[in-house]
C-alpha cells in the first residue's frame, strides 16, 4: 500500500537498539526505523522479539529484511514478518526476484522497502513493482568515488515526471551532511545510525554562545527558580 508523499522531510533511524529509539521518539525525531541483518547481528537478540519491541516504540514503518534470494521464500518471508505488526514494512532487495516479491506483497496491502538500490533505472523498477520506499545507498556510492545525491535528485526527476507514489528513502547515511544534502535532492526520508541524527544538533558556535550567556547570567547572580 503506497503512502501519500511526504510533506516534510522523514527521519528513520538505522538501528535495532530499542533503547536509542525510544530516546529519540521522546523527542519526537522518529518516524519511523530500519533495520537489517547486520544490525540484528550486532543487537545479539533474537529477530523477531526485537521487531515487535520496535513496532510498540515507534507507530511509524518499520523495514524488516528478508534474507531468501529466490522471490517465491522472500514473499513467504515477507508475510511472516508482516505478522509481526501492521506497521511492518518488508526490505527486499533491488533484484529480480525482489521486485517480483515486491509486486505480490504490495498487492497483498503490504509496505514494502526495496534496498539496496543503486542506480535510477533500479529505483524506475522499484516504482514500477509497486514499492512503498526505494532505498538509494548514499555512502556506498561515495565509496567507489560516485555521487550518491547525484541519484536522488535523478530518482526524485523521474519519480515527479510520472508522479510515482514511491518515496525516496536515502540510506547508507553516515554524515550530518549527508542529510543535508538529501534534502536538498528532494529525499523523502533520511534514515541514519542515532550517532548522525544526535550530530545534527551540534555546532561549535552554539557551543561556545551558550557559554558566554551562561558566564554572564552567573555574574548576575540572579535564579529563576
Amino acid at each position: 500500500m503506497l503512502e501519500a508523499k511526504a510533506k516534510h522531510m522523514k527521519f528513520f533511524v538505522d538501528t535495532a537498539e530499542i533503547a536509542e529509539i525510544r530516546e529519540l521518539a521522546a523527542l519526537g525525531l522518529v518516524d519511523g526505523v530500519t533495520t537489517n541483518p547486520s544490525l540484528i547481528r550486532k543487537s545479539g537478540r533474537d529477530f523477531l522479539e526485537v521487531l515487535r519491541e520496535i513496532c510498540e516504540v515507534t507507530p511509524g514503518p518499520v523495514s524488516a529484511e528478508v534474507v531468501a534470494l529466490e522471490a517465491e521464500q522472500m514473499i513467504a518471508e515477507g508475510r511472516k514478518l508482516a505478522e509481526v505488526a501492521p506497521n511492518i514494512a518488508i526490505k527486499v532487495p533491488l533484484t529480480w526476484d525482489g521486485l517480483r516479491a515486491c509486486r505480490v506483497l504490495t498487492e497483498e496491502g503490504r509496505m514494502v522497502n526495496v534496498t539496496l538500490c543503486f542506480s535510477a533505472n533500479q529505483a524506475l523498477l522499484a516504482a514500477k513493482a509497486g514499492a512503498t520506499f526505494v532505498s538509494p545507498f548514499i555512502g556506498r556510492l561515495d565509496d567507489i568515488n560516485l555521487d550518491g545525491m547525484e541519484l536522488i535528485r535523478d530518482i526524485r526527476t523521474i519519480f515527479d515526471n510520472y508522479d510515482f507514489g514511491t518515496e525516496i528513502l536515502a540510506a547508507s547515511i553516515r554524515t550530518p551532511n549527508h542529510i543535508t544534502q538529501s534534502a536538498l535532492a528532494g529525499a523523502d526520508i533520511a534514515t541514519a545510525p542515532t550517532k548522525v541524527l544526535q550530530a545534527l544538533a551540534a555546532h561549535p558556535l552554539t557551543d561556545r554562545g551558550l557559554e558566554a550567556f551562561l558566564k554572564d547570567w552567573q555574574a548576575t547572580g540572579q535564579r529563576i527558580v
